[in-house]
């Protein structure tokens, strides 16, 4: 038996929106997914000020219960130590690949022991619409991930960078090792993109920067239905750190839309 996670979300696109209860049984967060190897680099060692050691590869996949997504405008976490990450979210439902937002919520304590862990003990809060995949491909690179942290009151940008700084979703989707990902010459674990030589990633549809992501819209099967993928996230401005409340968008500056969501975290105490 396979555990599912059911929650509603309006289907948003140019055309329509329709309420659907769309249903994940496998739960996958991408890490260190920066294009930039630099800024990569900055944030492995941003993390190991906390005592976090580095990921064994870059990028890497965590795989996580589907159980930790919500909707929920508050969530419980065990002791202080905790704060949130923005990040944009794939999901596979029946045949299509839609795109969202969401947020890692993840221990920062627990994380030095076992970084798996860490993301384990939180929920994920995610945005309550999703945008087809077909609407944004195009202009994927422009999109804009924002956060704030919420701290007695006072409401400070978090993090803020294009999606252009993170790993396109066909490159972390072919990546994805864990026997989900189905795109065109990912056979039995073994990687044949046509293009992908001696480490050069030369993915049809990635050119000079822009990402056209063919091949991931209506009817292709990227990843396994029931699927959804957080993308991975950009540093934090002024260091990771917890809050009270944690608010993120996604931002589509060419159609003039977001998805947007915020929740507040309640610190439930150790006792040991």
């Amino acid at each position: 038996m396979t555990y599912t996670r059911h929650l509603e979300f309006d289907l948003v696109s140019e055309k329509a929106t329709e309420r659907r209860r769309i249903g994940v049984d496998n739960l996958i967060l991408a890490g260190w997914t920066g294009r930039d190897r630099a800024a990569v680099e900055a944030h492995i060692a941003e993390l190991a000020e906390l005592g976090i050691a580095g990921p064994a590869t870059t990028p890497i996949f965590y795989r996580v219960a589907a159980a930790r997504l919500t909707r929920a405008e508050c969530i419980q976490v065990a002791g202080g130590a905790t704060s949130g990450e923005a990040e944009f979210v794939l999901v596979q439902n029946e045949g299509r690949l839609w795109v969202g937002a969401g947020s890692d919520q993840t221990d920062r304590e627990i994380e030095a022991v076992g970084i798996t862990v860490s993301k384990q003990l939180c929920d994920k809060p995610l945005a309550g619409a999703l945008w087809p995949m077909a609407e944004v491909a195009g202009h994927w690179d422009r999109l804009v991930v924002r956060s704030w942290a919420v701290d007695e009151g006072r409401r400070v940008l978090y993090q803020e960078a294009e999606l252009a700084s993170i790993l396109s979703p066909a490159e972390l989707m072919a990546g994805y090792s864990g026997g989900q990902a189905t795109l065109p010459g990912f056979v039995d674990g073994q990687t044949a993109l046509a293009g992908l030589v001696d480490g050069q990633a030369a993915l049809a549809g990635l050119v000079d920067g822009q990402t056209a992501l063919a091949g991931l819209v209506d009817g292709q099967t990227a990843l396994a239905d029931g699927t959804a993928m957080f993308g991975g996230t950009p540093p934090a401005i002024g260091g990771v750190r917890p809050a009270e409340r944690f608010e993120f968008e996604l931002d589509d500056p060419v159609l003039g839309r977001k998805l947007e969501h915020g929740y507040d975290i309640e610190v439930l105490p150790v006792a040991g």
